[in-house]
């Protein structure tokens, strides 16, 4: 009799777990699901697919005169439409640029993510982001290679309109936030 009630309470334990599996396993589907699958932010991203003129303005010291320069971004969606890839070209200080930047929708986090790489460094910026009016805002640490020092820094992006949209970049240094770069993209 004992054995019995054993082998109904293993049996009943085994089936209950099988359950639980399942559940489990169908809970984990949906939130993979929900978190590979691109929705309204990367739609947002998709707008700057295509080629574009950059016009760029440098201020090296808040209170110096900006130095100007022209170049060139192509965007483009990548891997099913979750990323947005930018390749940049100009010429800057006398010297061919080049740099790389990707965009991110996080599904799981609802932040929005960048990263930017050149050929005039050597590190990664990375940083986080979220809507801002009609544009997105993101902040993250840049790096002062002639101090050696991290800083705040600020992008803003806002979108004109379908063929025209700006990149702001701020620095904070000892406390005091001033505008460094500004880019005016036109769809080419």
């Amino acid at each position: 009799m004992k054995t019995i009630y054993l082998l109904t309470a293993a049996l009943c334990l085994l089936i209950n777990s099988a359950t639980f599996a399942q559940q489990d396993s169908a809970a984990m589907m949906k939130a993979w699901t929900d978190y590979m699958t691109p929705g309204p932010a990367h739609q947002k991203m998709a707008q700057m697919d295509g080629e574009w003129t950059a016009d760029m303005t440098f201020w090296e010291k808040p209170d110096a005169p900006p130095t100007k320069s022209m170049g060139t971004a192509a965007y483009k969606m990548i891997l099913g439409g979750r990323y947005c890839e930018g390749r940049y070209t100009a010429n800057m200080m006398g010297m061919d640029f080049e740099g790389i930047s990707t965009m991110a929708y996080d599904n799981a986090k609802k932040i929005y993510i960048t990263t930017w790489v050149d050929n005039m460094g050597t590190g990664i910026t990375m940083m986080e982001g979220k809507p801002n009016g009609d544009g997105l805002e993101f902040t993250g640490k840049g790096l002062d290679p002639t101090t050696g020092k991290e800083h705040n820094i600020r992008q803003v992006m806002k979108w004109q309109d379908k063929d025209h949209h700006t990149m702001e970049m701020y620095k904070t240094v000892d406390g005091k936030e001033t505008k460094d770069m500004e880019i005016k993209y036109t769809r080419k």
